[in-house]
């Protein structure tokens, strides 16, 4: 149960940057991890929140210390729901003029999540389709965005025709209704029976044949969560004459080394975009802090349309 309380302020060691919070953005593994569903791992906080915009206010060293007194957006592995949280300078991206610290705050589990699965794992090229399953979700409505801008046909599940309007008007080439259409078929269709080449999955159980009956030769199947179960059965020789591929990966639990990298690549390929003003996240909608709870309850009912953030000042 999520309720307001009081912890001492951290404190940053060699390497960590203290962040005096702004906003905090809320994703479903707060749920779960709320729910006694995804603990945190070993050395992160025990308070739930993977994501943070603030203004740095203390440094564990000298090198750190180069921080003091910047706008940043974060990705954590964890204590984002509080007024000060620990970040490592190198998973820290500066925010632009431009860019609201409420917007800033909603960016960085989806983008890291979405760049490195679609791009880096799921090796998305310009002209190439893209199936999303959770279209309006944050991580749906950030793929959507992401990948017209690096030139891809996007094509999504939602499940309600409302919803996949709302995707469509989020740059969708396509929206489907999975409770009312069978998503194989359709897909099938549009690509007038070649197949996809990436899908990005959040589902999996028995979604997974069903994504790979989506992909075409060649395609690739990129897995980040397991809404419809962990376990799967697939046609191996289907696969193997359509020469596909199956990954997956989690984000969390990654190293520090590992997130730097990518955050650095990020800052490289896309932050410029969104310095530009080219890229915004969706939002939805805006709780303070003490409403923790309900923003969970709105996530949960899957109401939401793109990012549900915490202000937490």
């Amino acid at each position: 149960m999520l309720t307001p309380g009081k912890r001492p302020v951290p404190v940053p060691g060699p390497g960590e940057v203290l962040v005096k919070v702004a906003y905090a953005g809320v994703n479903r593994p707060d749920c779960l991890q709320r729910a006694g569903l995804y603990p945190p791992p070993p050395g992160a906080s025990e308070l739930p929140g993977l994501e943070i915009a603030g203004t740095v206010v203390g440094a564990g060293d000298s090198e750190a210390a180069d921080w003091i007194g910047r706008r940043v957006c974060a990705l954590v592995s964890g204590g984002g729901y509080a007024q000060y949280c620990l970040a490592r300078p190198g998973a820290c991206l500066p925010v632009p003029e431009g860019l609201s610290m409420e917007e800033a705050a909603a960016l960085p589990e989806t983008l890291f999540t979405v760049w490195h699965n679609l791009f880096q794992r799921g090796l998305a090229r310009d002209d190439e389709t893209v199936l999303v399953h959770g279209g309006t979700s944050g991580i749906g409505s950030m793929a959507i965005k992401l990948a017209k801008l690096f030139d891809m046909k996007v094509i999504v599940t939602c499940g309600s025709d409302d919803k996949c309007a709302a995707a469509r008007a989020l740059g969708a080439d396509y929206a489907i209704n999975y409770k009312t259409d069978d998503f194989v078929e359709k897909v099938r269709a549009i690509t007038n029976k070649a197949g996809c080449q990436i899908v990005l999955d959040m589902v999996a159980g028995d979604y997974t044949q069903r994504n790979l009956d989506c992909l075409g030769e060649e395609g690739r199947l990129v897995t980040i969560a397991v809404l419809g179960g962990a376990k799967a059965e697939i046609n191996m020789a289907k696969l193997m004459v359509r020469r596909q591929t199956i990954t997956g990966s989690t984000l969390r639990a990654r190293s520090d080394a590992f997130k730097q990298m990518l955050a650095a690549e990020i800052q490289s390929e896309v932050w410029p975009l969104v310095a530009q003003g080219v890229l915004r996240p969706q939002m939805d909608q805006v709780f303070p802090l003490a409403e923790a709870a309900e923003a969970h309850r709105r996530m949960e009912a899957g109401d939401h349309i793109g990012k549900i953030v915490l202000a937490v000042d």
